[in-house]
């Protein structure tokens, strides 16, 4: 109970209004507009439970512990507004996770998505300098740039805490990739084992030697280093299984192998499901894999479908 109130009392504005059939301001959260999602972390004893949830435009502050990881996002926030030349402000994301015993962690997310490439360039740029992580970013961009293929920067995060294991996130969307070429960069990071990575990847991918549509690669910076310290892989299952059934076999499959008993994220996925598994697809919407030395660290991701579908784009729309 003490999470939901804490939840409750973090959500904006939106929260409170009442679901209609349609969104009245769609989220790039969802594929349908809903503007949260929930995931979980099935790493160690007890798995993390994570929300995250779309401001919408709505001046929403976490509680984070009124030190440093408080003073990182007000050092950075500016960044991602028109006072320092942005086309507009970055839509600001928000989660919170929860590890029991531990204490509640707060993140935000500052989504570049609407913005030109370069300008995402730029203030990724300023934000890292502003936190004293420009030799890391700058050796992580020059290291992504060797690999092959297309991609680009979507979100800039910072997680909200004074720990010094606390990061910094800059996510890369990658576009018509394989699996190698995300095994590569996700090697930008200096903790990353390839093969356990590599073996992760074939399990969710079954038969496909390509990453998916639009898989995500995280990298994670920690104050002190001149490197990027960590990375997670993000792919997306809808595109990659048949249905959620498929899916979440894969993923439990994923989990078996890497010591975590799948029984609690077979009844968690059921139980979320609007029916059998079998007939949805897109509720399991990304599994993410981190290799970076901590056995189980897989993440599943699910997106409620509360909005019907939007309609496919006619030849006119396309043009």
């Amino acid at each position: 109970m003490r999470t939901t109130r804490a939840l409750r009392a973090l959500l904006p504005p939106w929260a409170h209004e009442r679901i209609g059939p349609s969104p009245a301001e769609p989220s790039y959260v969802a594929g349908d507009g809903f503007p949260a999602e929930m995931s979980v972390n099935w790493s160690g004893r007890h798995p993390e439970l994570r929300v995250l949830f779309d401001s919408l435009g709505h001046d929403v502050i976490p509680p984070g512990d009124s030190g440093f990881g408080t003073r990182r996002l007000e050092r950075v926030h500016e960044t991602f507004t028109p006072r320092t030349g942005r086309p507009s402000p970055a839509p600001l994301w928000h989660s919170m996770a929860w590890r029991p015993p531990s204490d509640v962690v707060h993140k935000s997310y500052f989504g570049l998505y609407p913005w030109p490439h370069a300008q995402r360039e730029q203030a990724v740029a300023e934000a890292m300098a502003r936190l004293g992580m420009s030799t890391a970013w700058d050796d992580a961009r020059r290291r992504v740039e060797t690999v092959d293929g297309e991609r680009e920067i979507e979100f800039f995060a910072v997680d909200l805490a004074d720990e010094a294991a606390a990061r910094v996130k800059v996510y890369y969307r990658n576009h018509g990739a394989d699996l190698t070429s995300v095994n590569r960069v996700a090697a930008v990071a200096s903790r990353h084992d390839p093969d356990r990575a590599a073996a992760a990847y074939r399990t969710l991918a079954g038969t496909r030697t390509d990453a998916g549509e639009a898989a995500l690669t995280c990298l994670a910076f920690r104050s002190g280093l001149d490197r990027a310290a960590e990375s997670t892989t993000y792919l997306r299952l809808p595109d990659l299984a048949g249905d959620d059934r498929e899916a979440v076999e894969r993923t439990a499959t994923l989990l078996l192998r890497e010591g975590v008993d799948p029984g609690r994220f077979r009844t968690l996925a059921a139980s979320l499901a609007p029916g059998p598994l079998s007939e949805s697809r897109g509720l399991l919407e990304l599994v993410s894999y981190r290799a970076a030395g901590r056995a189980g660290d897989v993440t599943t991701y699910f997106r409620f479908p509360v909005y019907p579908p939007p309609p496919p784009l006619s030849p006119v729309d396309l043009a």
